[in-house]
């Protein structure tokens, strides 16, 4: 009776809740095993992933791949010596150009004395002013060496056009024929003087655009030494007017380049008086010799005399060519 009692005070279980609690039973055991799951993933090796950028901080050049190095890095004595004799070449050039540049400025605007010789300048004007006459000269003279070439060439086809014209005209054959040996008398004469001319116009050429250009280049040079002279004479006289303990290094630097510019502009004043002097006693000497052959060889032509046109030509050692004449091929050299 008491058992009974006692097994009546206990609830009674309904089927819905029993079911309810085996879910509850079933969850738990799969949340279980998706844990145990997520923990065996977890430890588990991960394959090995691409990288998607290079480590460029931790990659190591080869070992023997060596990086070349200037010989300046080496510190090579020869180089750096070079490197500044360079320097100081540009540096020196500087300020050479700046005193000239303004010596010059100084000049044009009358604030600074130049040195003067009034002889030489006289001889070098006249000498620039002979070149332009000579040159005048030459330009005339291959312009009547030219105009003379086709005369001549004028000459030989007219004398051809004749020859053939009195192969074909049998009424007038014999004046066709007088005609074209005048024209070849002429076109051979002509030939001969063209020679005188060419010889002529050569000898000029070569006096006006080399020997005398040869002895103007000088002339320029001692010009520009007379300007280098003047602009470090003017700075030694204004160190010289504030002599002072502080500008003693300076004038004695400016006192020795004054001296060096000095000893150069005399001696290119020297080389331009003795080559005046030569270049006028070979133009004289050369001027005569081509303007008597001109005068000759003219003379002759113009008055018809081939035996003293021939003449000059061997008196001046004059080879001829003839205009219509080839260059003989290296098989008949």
């Amino acid at each position: 009776m008491a058992h009974s009692a006692v097994t009546s005070s206990r609830p009674a279980t309904s089927p819905v809740a029993v079911r309810s609690l085996q879910e509850m039973l079933k969850d738990s055991t799969d949340m279980t095993e998706n844990s145990s799951a997520v923990h065996s993933a977890a430890t588990a090796p991960s394959p090995r992933a691409h990288p998607t950028s290079l480590a460029l901080g931790t990659t190591n050049a080869p070992s023997n791949r060596s990086t070349p190095t200037s010989p300046s890095q080496n510190g090579d004595p020869t180089l750096m010596r070079s490197q500044a004799s360079k320097m100081e070449t540009i540096k020196n050039w500087s300020i050479s150009t700046y005193k000239c540049t303004k010596q010059l400025m100084f000049e044009k605007l009358g604030k600074s004395s130049r040195t003067v010789d009034t002889e030489l300048e006289a001889q070098i004007e006249q000498l620039r002013d002979i070149q332009r006459k000579y040159s005048n000269v030459l330009r005339l003279s291959r312009a009547l060496t030219s105009h003379f070439y086709h005369v001549v060439q004028t000459q030989h086809a007219l004398g051809e056009a004749f020859s053939e014209l009195a192969q074909k005209s049998p009424e007038l054959q014999e004046e066709f024929v007088y005609n074209a040996e005048t024209q070849r008398s002429l076109t051979k004469n002509g030939e001969t003087l063209l020679g005188a001319l060419n010889f002529f116009v050569s000898s000029v050429n070569t006096l006006c655009n080399k020997t005398i250009e040869d002895t103007l280049l000088t002339v320029r040079q001692y010009e520009a030494a007379r300007i280098e002279y003047d602009a470090y004479r003017t700075d030694l006289e204004l160190l010289s007017q504030n002599r002072t303990e502080a500008n003693a290094a300076r004038l004695e630097e400016a006192t020795q380049l004054y001296e060096q510019h000095k000893t150069n502009f005399e001696k290119l004043r020297s080389d331009v008086t003795i080559k005046l002097k030569f270049l006028d006693e070979n133009r004289i000497k050369v001027m005569h010799k081509q303007l008597l052959l001109l005068h000759n060889a003219v003379s002759a032509y113009f008055s018809g005399n081939q035996q003293a046109l021939e003449a000059t030509l061997k008196q001046f050692n004059i080879k001829l060519k003839s205009p219509n004449s080839s260059i003989p091929s290296w098989l008949e050299q």
